[in-house]
């Protein structure tokens, strides 16, 4: 089969090679000369025999909007349009639309499995109608990981199904990550626990925690055992903040994926205007210590 592939950055780029592994043919298309294998947009839709299937896979919002755009302007009545960024599901349909009234179709792909999908092959959530998932299936099955379709590949429904339910694996994945993240502060913490990184080891099998995040997080913990070549502030990539938004909406009690969410955001002040609250009413209504900053330095001093 026959791929147009837009964006190859991490998960672009090593997507274009394992599909080619599996024997199809990629027509990649990259800002970056030293990856890209068409000159432009044109020059890739150029390169594609009808009807054409165009996998967009740039970062969520405007660029993929108007990538998607651009392409509708290229194609041809009949051709198929892939969204496998992070794109927001309700972007989903207002792109179906603006190329239906072109004749071109459009699907939606979640896309898991980062940097390592290369090897392992990565998790797919697709929305869409039947006979687009029909036809695209060849490049949705060199994709996934080896073994039974059902295990690495869903049609979640129409249109925008593929993007919502990426939302919330992406939503779950941070409470996830939290409570490894806890439990590793936790452990070392403690003045009886003195190898936390053998301890979280020790867990990758025969325990009811194990998973590819406690691997990964072994891995860290191999190459820098008490974390200190990092800094504890943490960015969100919009996919949490919509999960609790529709968790809200739909009025389902989320507070794992909630709380992950906010420890996020905490991650990013230095000095938290909310705990310095929580430290004065604390010496307000109990006399309870208080740390004071510094006048140049910001470091403190405990007075009662």
């Amino acid at each position: 089969m026959q791929l147009g592939l837009v964006g190859l950055g991490k998960m672009g780029f090593n997507m274009r090679e394992r599909i080619r592994r599996a024997g199809h043919e990629v027509v990649g298309y990259d800002r970056n000369p030293d990856v890209t294998d068409a000159e432009s947009l044109a020059d890739m839709v150029g390169r594609l025999s009808a009807p054409r299937v165009v996998w967009v896979m740039v970062p969520a919002g405007d660029i993929t909007r108007q990538t998607i755009a651009d392409l509708g302007d290229l194609l041809d009545e009949g051709d198929l349009v892939i969204d496998g960024g992070n794109s927001r599901f309700t972007d989903d349909t207002e792109n179906a639309q603006a190329l239906k009234a072109k004749g071109v179709h459009y699907m939606d792909a979640g896309v898991s499995g980062g940097v390592w999908g290369l090897e392992v092959g990565y998790g797919l959530m697709v929305g869409g109608e039947p006979e687009d998932v029909e036809r695209a299936m060849p490049i949705f099955d060199a994709l996934r990981p080896e073994g039974p379709r059902e295990e690495g590949f869903a049609h979640a429904g129409p249109v925008g199904a593929g993007h919502f339910a990426k939302m919330v694996h992406n939503g779950i994945e941070y409470g996830l990550m939290q409570a490894y993240a806890e439990g590793f502060e936790l452990l070392e913490a403690s003045e009886l626990v003195q190898d936390v990184p053998a301890t979280i080891k020790a867990w990758q099998r025969g325990t009811v925690v194990r998973s590819w995040l406690l691997d990964l997080l072994v891995r860290a913990l191999e190459s820098d055992p008490e974390l200190d070549d990092l800094r504890g502030h943490v960015e969100d990539s919009g996919e949490g903040r919509w999960t609790v938004e529709e968790a809200i909406k739909h009025a389902v009690p989320a507070p794992v994926i909630s709380a992950a969410l906010f420890a996020r955001f905490a991650s990013r002040q230095d000095d938290s205007p909310a705990m310095r609250a929580v430290a004065a009413l604390r010496n307000q209504f109990g006399g309870h210590a208080v740390v004071t900053a510094g006048p140049s330095s910001g470091s403190g001093s405990t007075q009662s």
